[in-house]
Order: C-alpha cells, then structure tokens, then sequence
C-alpha cells in the first residue's frame, strides 16, 4: 500500500521558491514510493481560522480531510519578518479541527521543514518556528530540516535548484518523511498481528 505525503507551503504568488522548494522535497518522497499531494499559493487562502465558526469553506474543509488523510506532511514557509508566513500559520491552525481525531492534529506523522528566506537569519529562525509547531500539533519533524537562503539558492524557471546540494536536502527531507511513515505502518500492522 503507498503511502501519501501532502506538501503545505509556499506563498501567495504562484511559483515562488518557497512553493518550488516544495515541489523538489516532494518529488524526494515520489522516489522513495509515496504519492503525493500540494497544497499551496492559492489553495492557502483561507478566511482567518476562529474555532468558534463551525463552518469551513471548500478550500479548508479540503486542508482539513487531505491533512486526515495524509501518512506524512512536508511544509515549507517562506520567513517572513524571521518567522513563518501568516498564510501557512492560518492554515495550519485549521488542523484544529482534528483534535477530536483517533490520531489528533498531526499524531503518529512524520512532517519535513523547509524554510526560504532571504538571508540566514530569517530562514534558521522560521525553520525552528516550523520544528516548534509541528512538536505542539504531535508531529514527528524529520531528523533534516533545511533551511534555504534564496540569496545564494535559486530555482530556475522549470524547478530545478541551483546548488546540488541543497537539491538532494530537499528531496531527503521528503525522502524521510516516507522511510517514517513506512516504518510506522509496519509497527502499526505488527502491532494487530
């Protein structure tokens, strides 16, 4: 049975290299066997998340159930102001809504950190912002997170980065993601034998 990983990242403007970044880390975990999905640009506009409003619009309710769905979670934000995007913030607070879930908000997934950012400051810092968020939604960070500076790492028209190493991070990040889930379902099934 495979395995999905859902990618949540990116920024508002479609194509930007947080969202590029993701594609690559993505495509880390499609070689190691998962199917994946992304969520990004667009797809995060979502009203401000208010636990006291129980009615969600498709694009959250869509979060919501693929985020159910989901064996691993790779996310990449963009650091803004040395901090993850309001945008990625807002979305993953919507994962409130799995609290009353067998396996609450992110419980028993392993969840890759990428941050992008112009300069080293604010990319180490968003990074660790990501690692401290997923740790509060009972997420499993992979052991590698990347932080990206856009000012020495790019990413050309068709996707590809320019420094290889930073290329194969990114697709380890995705890459350990899928090796955790795995590792995880076999535990889960030996467990019921």
């Amino acid at each position: 049975m495979t395995v999905t990983v859902v990618g949540i990242g990116g920024s508002i403007r479609a194509d930007s290299q947080s969202e590029r970044a993701l594609r690559v880390a993505l495509a880390g975990a499609e070689e190691a066997g998962a199917r994946t999905v992304a969520i990004s640009g667009a797809d995060l506009v979502l009203p401000f998340y208010d636990p006291a409003v129980a009615d969600r619009t498709d694009a959250a309710r869509r979060l919501v159930d693929t985020v159910r769905g989901a064996d691993g979670i790779v996310l990449v934000s963009p650091g803004y102001h040395g901090t993850v995007s309001g945008l990625l913030k807002n979305a993953l607070d919507y994962i409130e809504d799995l609290r009353e879930e067998s396996h609450p908000y992110l419980d028993g997934r392993a969840v890759g950190c990428v941050a992008t950012a112009y300069g080293w400051q604010a990319s180490v810092t968003t990074l660790t912002a990501l690692r401290s968020i997923v740790h509060a939604l009972r997420g499993w960070p992979t052991p590698l997170g990347v932080a990206l500076n856009s000012t020495e790492v790019i990413f050309d028209g068709a996707g590809d980065c320019s420094d290889e190493k930073t290329s194969g991070n990114l697709r380890t990040v995705g890459r350990q993601v899928v090796e955790f889930a795995l590792s995880r379902r076999e535990q889960v099934l030996g467990s019921k034998a």
